[in-house]
């Protein structure tokens, strides 16, 4: 039964990275040379692998490994505390189970907030499905792995990850040490969440964040009335740019449609403005339950739909983070629209600051909209 376990577990891992690796047809052109070898390292693991574990399943399965010691453990524990390069334990699909304070200054993210996401999320989109699989394969026991790959929020940098198999004394299964190689000791790294204090900065956004919603009440001050596409239009208009790289603005709750998207120029912007919101999970859940959401690194990619052939809209826009955001005048109310605002590349993602100022603006939004009915 346990060889059994084991192999359906396997045969799951192996179907969501073959997804993955077709979500990932969308990415660039230069870049389909490390998607491509990722597909053929999944069809040998398939060829060599899975089919002769399906032949073994009437036999028992070998006996377990033995438990590491406590002074094992003991060092594995040291190793994330004061080890000088970033380090990141994780499953065989990825999932981060412990991040060292190296790491979590590398991807700028906090070790308690990346606990439980998939590591690719940091990736860029066409490093992720062959990490997966070189993650998946040190799991099985097959050898330490290395490869280089990029972070979403800094993709002009490489940074070499080495991948080990561990087995810790509580895991009944292997997990994956990632040590993750910056690309030079004189490189400066972007500095943590964990290190960011208020500074000048931080004063200077506050203050933007003052300047752009003082000049989106005056777009919907100066909105003619009777027109709630219209109102769209003039707050689309002065976020774009200023505030985030896509603006989609959808109109109505129950059917919405589609009325303003404007993007990069060079961005998938005529297949956004043909989507039905219908069919974009996060505008659909916004529009039902009225709640906003913030992703950064979204995952999964789907969560904004697909364009018209089948590649998502997440990965063809290069979307860092997002805010999809209902319009409504007041909790629990009717809501009139959804306002989607979406980040590409290596902008700084959204705050909870900024997600709380667009929170705000949306209500003023909502009002014109109806008092333009």
């Amino acid at each position: 039964m346990a060889e059994t376990d084991r192999f359906g577990e396997d045969l799951a891992d192996f179907m969501r990275r073959v997804a993955e690796l077709k979500a990932a047809r969308a990415v660039p052109s230069g870049d389909l040379g490390t998607v491509l070898d990722a597909a053929l390292f999944e069809l040998e693991h398939a060829v060599e692998r899975l089919w002769p574990g399906l032949e073994r399943l009437t036999a028992d399965g070998p006996a377990a490994g033995t438990s590491a010691t406590r002074d094992e453990q003991g060092l594995l524990r040291a190793v994330f505390q004061r080890f000088p390069l970033p380090v990141t334990l994780v499953d065989g699909e990825t999932v981060v189970r412990r991040m060292n304070p190296a790491a979590t200054d590398l991807t700028g993210m906090r070790g308690g907030y990346a606990t439980g996401r998939p590591l690719t999320v940091f990736l860029t989109p066409a490093d992720r499905p062959a990490f997966r699989s070189q993650a998946a394969a040190v799991a099985r026991g097959e050898g330490d792995r290395s490869l280089t790959v990029r972070l979403q929020h800094r993709p002009e940098l490489p940074v070499r990850a080495t991948l080990t198999a561990l087995r810790p004394g509580t895991e009944p299964r292997p997990v994956v040490l990632v040590v993750l190689q910056p690309p030079g000791p004189r490189e400066p790294l972007p500095r943590g969440v964990r290190g960011r204090t208020p500074d000048l900065a931080e004063a200077t956004r506050h203050a933007e964040l003052l300047e752009l919603s003082d000049a989106v009440t005056i777009s919907l001050l100066t909105a003619p009335a009777g027109d709630p596409t219209a109102v769209l239009g003039r707050v689309a208009d002065v976020l774009h740019g200023r505030f985030a790289d896509w603006v989609i603005a959808d109109e109505g709750a129950a059917r919405p449609r589609r009325r303003r998207v404007l993007g990069p120029p060079d961005g998938p912007v005529a297949d956004v403005l043909a989507q039905d919101p219908a069919d974009c999970p996060l505008v659909r859940d916004a529009a039902r339950c009225g709640a906003p959401t913030l992703q950064v690194r979204p995952d999964p990619p789907e969560g904004f739909g697909r364009d018209a052939d089948g590649a998502p809209v997440l990965v063809r826009a290069n979307v860092t983070s997002l805010l999809c955001v209902p319009l409504a005048a007041r909790a629990n109310g009717p809501v009139e629209g959804v306002l989607s605002l979406f980040r590409t590349g290596a902008r700084l993602a959204f705050s909870m600051a900024e997600a709380h100022a667009v929170d705000v603006m949306s209500r003023h939004v909502a009002l014109a909209m109806r008092r333009s009915t």
